[in-house]
């Protein structure tokens, strides 16, 4: 999945691209808040972790703005306010969850995937598609019959995207979004191969080719 990281504190934004990059995500960050609102807006994102305190432009307004323009990524708040109505002003601007400071990265990245298992509409505690199961702690994949593949970071962002929209046809760009940071090297071949990669591991038949508009996963 890919994430725009909004934080001013160097110390702790290195922090976190080193826990979440270990992770399996893919970050894009800004240090402000004018950037940040920028990059939420025009570019596309699986979350979005939002600091209040921000330079250039309060938190809480940029998360006003993503909403009133349509903006509906969901936004994890991470703030040192302590204050219950602060907490409850960012929940009626927009934000869908809310993480006081200091916090631990376990409990930050659960409620990463809980989010976006919720924006994708699986409400299941885990991520399970058609008998294939990802552990998402592990970066493997389970499949049916109980056999486990270790999974590369590449391998494991592809096949939780695919997993996150079953039965949708998303093209390779839409794939190149959410798989590879704004700045990384983007080969137009990467995806193929990383496909056929998944396949040999997973089964040819789970990740469909339809020539012209992209992959499909099946929910079989």
């Amino acid at each position: 999945m890919r994430l725009l990281l909004v934080e001013d504190d160097a110390g702790l934004a290195a922090e976190l691209q080193k826990a979440l990059k270990s992770s399996g995500f893919v970050l894009d960050q800004a240090g402000d808040g004018i950037t940040g609102e920028a990059l939420g807006a025009g570019e596309s994102y699986d979350a979005i972790l939002l600091d209040l305190g921000l330079p250039g432009r309060p938190g809480l307004q940029v998360l006003r703005h993503w909403r009133s323009h349509g903006v509906t990524t969901p936004v994890l708040v991470l703030t040192a306010r302590d204050a219950w109505h602060e907490r409850v002003d960012g929940l009626k601007a927009g934000a869908d969850d809310y993480l006081g400071k200091p916090f631990h990265m376990e409990e930050l990245i659960a409620r990463i995937h809980a989010l976006t298992r919720r924006a994708a509409g699986n409400l299941r505690r885990g991520l399970e598609v058609g008998g294939l199961c990802l552990d998402e702690d592990r970066q493997r994949a389970i499949l049916a019959d109980g056999t486990a593949h270790e999974l590369t970071g590449t391998e494991f962002r592809l096949l939780r995207y695919l997993m996150l929209h079953p039965d949708r046809i998303l093209s390779k760009p839409q794939i190149m979004d959410h798989v590879y940071e704004l700045e990384a090297d983007r080969g137009s071949n990467l995806i193929e191969v990383y496909v056929r990669r998944l396949r040999e591991k997973i089964g040819r038949d789970r990740i469909r080719t339809l020539r012209g508009q992209g992959y499909l996963f099946p929910r079989q």
